[in-house]
């Protein structure tokens, strides 16, 4: 990264969807609208500039297998870094990458612990798997860990049944939300399916990951209740091939699995129209790549929601959300620039011009 001491952001700002400006200034790492006094090594970079995109569901630090090591949670945090995203909100990680705060060259991370998933319903070495009687003991736990958030794995594949189930039972997550809650924690859960989310809900979760399960009956809910979902529509993409995978085990299970599929693009213009927030969110770690952000605003957009709340969800609504500055006098200068409008076409976050992280340019 360069070393300059005043960096010069020219063309159009967009500080937030009504708030357009002309110039930014970047003075010891923060952002300035005043030309400081006596200004010297100025660098000037001009474009279309937005904060530093968000990614609202990340794993760093996980891979196909469970946990991976420092060397390729950095290459992931890097390949996010590349793509413009500068804030993750890391959705469940089995390792410990509190090293990545004491790196300025770094993505900042909001972190919600470790997976939190019923024994035997998850995907091997991801989770904490536990019973319902300890569910509360290990949401604490994972509260203190965490940047406000905790984890839940709200549903996934029951062998018995052969088709998705919710993994605990609504009086366990009345305890534990309210736990997470007093402790000042956040709760989101994974969930696929429609049969989890009116208890998570009625119990005071906060954010629904995924969320393809949500159906026109539990909009309202979720609408007056003000929780939050990240649909991961590029990870949903992948739903096709699961259920291929599993057609000869779990015939059910693959059929539901296509539904919800089909249905995605229905599913998030629904929930959008209906006031229900919601935020760009990858999935990468596990089996996806990382630096997708630009794929999932895409795919926002492809679902029917407008291009200036697609890049909201991505950077000024998502940032408020997650209670990190944007690009407010004094906040960080975490800013990406762009070739041309983002606002005209979502696809030019596909090719930052300019990176800059805590105030240096990505080189």
């Amino acid at each position: 990264m360069s070393d300059q001491a005043v960096l010069h952001v020219t063309g159009r700002v967009l500080v937030g969807p009504e708030d357009v400006r002309d110039e930014l200034w970047v003075v010891g790492g923060r952002v300035s609208y005043d030309r400081p006094a006596g200004a010297r090594d100025i660098r000037t970079v001009d474009g279309w500039t937005l904060p530093g995109l968000v990614d609202a569901h990340c794993h760093v630090g996980l891979g196909p297998h469970g946990p991976v090591d420092a060397a390729t949670a950095e290459k992931q945090a890097l390949t996010d870094r590349e793509a413009g995203t500068l804030l993750i909100r890391d959705a469940g990680s089995p390792s410990d990458t509190r090293w990545v705060d004491d790196r300025d060259d770094l993505p900042k991370i909001v972190r919600a612990g470790r997976h939190i998933a019923r024994t035997r319903r998850y995907i091997r070495n991801f989770a904490h798997e536990i019973e319902p009687a300890d569910l509360v003991a290990y949401v604490a736990q994972e509260a203190r860990r965490g940047d406000g958030w905790v984890k839940l794995v709200g549903d996934w594949i029951d062998r018995d049944l052969g088709d998705l189930a919710p993994s605990w039972p609504r009086d366990a997550v009345e305890a534990a939300i309210t736990e997470a809650h007093r402790l000042g924690a956040r709760v989101t859960a994974h969930c696929f399916a429609e049969n989890s989310l009116q208890d998570l809900v009625e119990a005071g979760i906060d954010c629904i990951e995924h969320a393809t399960g949500l159906t026109e009956d539990l909009i309202p809910l979720f609408a007056s209740r003000g929780v939050a979902i990240v649909p991961t529509l590029v990870n949903i993409a992948t739903f096709p091939q699961l259920a291929a995978g599993g057609e000869s085990r779990f015939p059910q299970w693959s059929a539901h699995m296509r539904r919800l599929h089909e249905r995605r693009y229905d599913t998030v213009r629904s929930a959008y129209d209906a006031g229900i927030p919601v935020y760009v969110g990858t999935d990468a770690g596990g089996s996806l790549a990382h630096g997708l952000v630009a794929d999932e605003v895409a795919e926002l957009v492809t679902a029917g929601i407008p291009p200036l709340d697609a890049l909201a969800a991505t950077s000024w609504a998502a940032r408020a959300w997650l209670g990190r500055p944007g690009l407010e006098e004094g906040a960080p200068a975490d800013l990406v620039v762009y070739e041309s409008d983002p606002r005209a076409d979502v696809r030019v976050l596909a090719s930052p011009r300019r990176v800059v992280l805590n105030g240096q340019v990505v080189e």
